[in-house]
Order: structure tokens, then sequence, then C-alpha cells
């Protein structure tokens, strides 16, 4: 059997990270996937991306991975750009959309936001039709043969399974910018990897806490935009969009 981690939504925050990677170096992995969204958010954009792209064997793109490669005036765009640096951005740029693999005769698609945009957001709550939309084959997935069995994502920073009609549906959380618990949050799918035999697949959900407050001390240190509204979604695990 083969063990897959999924990771997603770093956005910068490296304590989080290294407690995500310290659970994931202690367990039977053989593969790590990342979701995107490496940067934004929070204070180190740049040791996210360079971590990543070293301890990862898939990366593909996030909303805040290519957003944060246009032309912006806003200031926390610049300022996160700035740190990035030509070459994280345009490593940034080459990451691709989707992957398909093969796991125990299952066929399972992972993307950061949906089947059609890395901007387009599905929440667990949202209508059964716009959850199957998340199995099409889109300009964005590509055309293969059939549709996934299963599909895993990131973006909404809020982690669960579905099954309905057949298909699992599942998000892997965030790891550092969890809006569900006050912990950083990953994925594991194990199976046959690369095999088209039908066989036992599992999916597992990790919730690992870590250093909120380090988190919170480095943006601190950074002088950080938008810091007040960061500082609030780590301690209380709540969108900075919610009304108290």
């Amino acid at each position: 059997m083969n063990r897959i981690a999924i990771i997603s939504d770093i956005h910068g925050n490296i304590p989080a990270h290294d407690a995500v990677m310290k659970d994931i170096t202690h367990r039977d992995i053989h593969k790590i996937f990342c979701l995107g969204d490496m940067v934004g958010k929070g204070p180190h954009s740049e040791i996210a991306v360079d971590r990543v792209k070293e301890q990862c064997d898939v990366v593909i793109k996030g909303n805040w991975d290519d957003s944060i490669t246009m032309k912006h005036e806003h200031e926390t765009m610049l300022w996160h750009q700035k740190r990035l640096g030509e070459q994280r951005l345009d490593y940034l740029k080459s990451l691709p959309y989707s992957i398909d693999f093969w796991m125990s005769g299952k066929l399972v698609r992972l993307f950061h936001a949906s089947a059609e945009s890395v901007y387009k957001r599905v929440q667990p709550w949202d209508s059964m039709e716009e959850r199957l939309a998340m199995f099409n084959n889109t300009e964005s997935t590509g055309f293969p043969d059939k549709e996934p069995d299963m599909v895993g994502y990131g973006d909404i920073h809020n982690a669960y399974i579905q099954n309905y009609r057949g298909k699992t549906l599942f998000n892997v959380g965030s790891v550092g910018n969890p809006l569900d618990l006050k912990q950083a949050s990953y994925a594991i799918i194990e199976g046959e990897f690369d095999s088209k035999e039908q066989g036992s697949v599992s999916i597992q959900i990790v919730r690992i806490p870590y250093d909120i407050e380090l988190s919170i001390k480095q943006a601190v240190d950074e002088n950080m935009p938008e810091l007040e509204a960061y500082i609030k979604e780590l301690r209380t695990g709540k969108y900075r969009g919610l009304k108290d």
C-alpha cells in the first residue's frame, strides 16, 4: 500500500508548515502533493515556496499563487510580491492546474478550488449540483476518457469528506490558515498508487496543533500588512469576513 500526503494553503505560515511536515516524516508516506496557495496572508511566502518546491513531489496552482503573479497596486499584494522575487513568481506561473492519477482502481483528481477555476469556491454545504460539478471534465482539467471517482481540493480552509452517487469529494483543509479548527490540517490517501486494479482505498484527515503565537510573532516582527485580521483568523479559526 502507498500513502500520499496532500497539503494545501500554507499561506506563508512556517511554524504550521513545519508542524505538518514533522508529522508526515513520522508516518510511512511515499509522496507529498501540494494543492497550492503557498503564498499570501502570512509573513513568509518566500520560505513556503522554497520548502514546498523542495519537499513535494507534485505542486499545483492556487488562486493566491495565480493572483500574486499579476500586476497590482494594492499594498498587501505588493508586499508579498517583493518578498517573493522574480524567480519564485516565475515558478508560480509555471504550476499546473490539476493532477489525475489512479489509486487502487479509482481515478483521483486533485486541484485547488474547483474544476472550473482557481477562483471558484465550493463549500460542503453548497447545492448537490455544485458539488457534483467538481467531478466534471473541463477545459481547465482536460478531457480524459472518464470522469474522476474521487476529487480532492483545498481553497476553503475547511476539511471534510463526503460520499454520494458512488463518488467521493474531500477537502484537505489548510496548513497555515485553518478556518474550521485552530489546528493545521492535511489529508492522507492510501491505496495502490498508479494501479487500475480494484482494491482498498482510504482517506484520512489529520489535524496538527502548532505554535500559533510563534506564527503571530513572526508576522508582527515582519510588520506585515493586514496584521490584525491575520491574527484574528489564527487565534479564532474564523474567517476575517465573518461578523462576530
